[in-house]
């Protein structure tokens, strides 16, 4: 029963952050490491004004409302 609760838990942990953007980070960091070794990677902090410069850019890239 325990591990049925904690699979649950955890899907539904994974769905939320795939439904906020907010595993965004962790892929970005995954596919840095991976295709660019040498290169250094972002901070979190760094990577979300990135992302919302690039958004505020381009309106295409997100939806901003205000």
């Amino acid at each position: 029963m325990r591990s049925a609760l904690h699979r649950a838990v955890r899907g539904v942990r994974w769905y939320v952050r795939e439904l906020t953007d907010e595993s965004a980070y962790d892929r970005y960091v995954a596919h840095a490491r991976k295709d660019h070794p040498d290169a250094s990677v972002p901070s979190r902090r760094e990577f979300e004004r990135m992302r919302t410069d690039r958004q505020e850019e381009d309106p295409r890239q997100g939806f901003r409302c205000c």
